[in-house]
């Protein structure tokens, strides 16, 4: 780094149910033009897995970085990761994106898929069913507690947090997700006092589905430039 260059922006990657690190690579590639990117293993916890617990790593693991501040980018079971630390030290996150993300029902359709393996195949595409199957190989217990936590998980409290903290947050949604409501996360939205965009698909491509994020990485990303995102202009 040249003397007297502001160091580069960091994102934080939090990666979806049963999915893994490098199931992003394409993704975090793009974002390494403008920022540092760093992903977590969410399943890589010692231990009953539990959300605070969870939280608690997440925490560990930015401190041994030493990342004071950081901008949070959630995809869908990781973005409730992302409003549990938001919500406990706003202090530290510039910005937040939410992707297409657990939001406000409880009764969520991912956990209910995530504990019947067959509906996460049939509605997942080859590269999200095969980091989907390895992470269930690998670490079962910590998936099935995950899935369990976000059955019963009431998010409304870190929602009132982040919204009354002022944090600049966006929330990007598939054209069409067939995995979580498109309402739900305009009312997440709406709560967060976030805006709310739907992806809009190249001419000629076919749906935006619940995995845009790696399966489209190309797309996301200039969706997320479109939001002026301060990780993605400082440099």
């Amino acid at each position: 780094m040249p003397a007297g260059s502001a160091p580069r922006p960091t994102i934080v990657l939090v990666h979806g149910y049963g999915m893994r690190p490098e199931t992003y690579r394409t993704t975090a590639q793009l974002l390494a033009e403008h920022a540092d990117v760093v992903i977590p293993d969410l399943w890589d916890v010692r231990g009953w897995w539990g959300f605070e617990r969870a939280l608690d790593c997440l925490e560990l693991t930015l401190d041994d970085l030493g990342l004071d501040r950081i901008s949070l980018l959630g995809h869908s079971f990781g973005g409730a990761l992302v409003l549990g630390l938001t919500a406990r030290d706003p202090g530290r996150v510039v910005e937040c994106v939410f992707g297409d993300t657990l939001g406000v029902n409880r009764e969520l359709l991912l956990a209910r898929e995530a504990v019947h393996p067959l509906g996460i195949v049939r509605m997942a595409t080859p590269r999200a069913a095969s980091a989907f199957v390895r992470s269930w190989l690998t670490r079962p217990v910590p998936l099935a507690t995950a899935a369990l936590w976000a059955f019963v998980d009431d998010r409304e409290a870190e929602i009132e947090a982040v919204a009354a903290a002022g944090t600049p947050c966006h929330v990007l949604w598939a054209q069409s997700d067939t995995v979580l409501s498109r309402a739900d996360g305009r009312e997440f939205a709406r709560r967060l006092h976030a805006d709310f965009t739907v992806a809009e698909p190249r001419p000629g491509s076919g749906p935006i589905d619940h995995d845009w994020m790696f399966d489209d990485p190309e797309l996301f990303v200039a969706h997320l430039r479109r939001l002026h995102l301060h990780a993605l202009t400082a440099t």
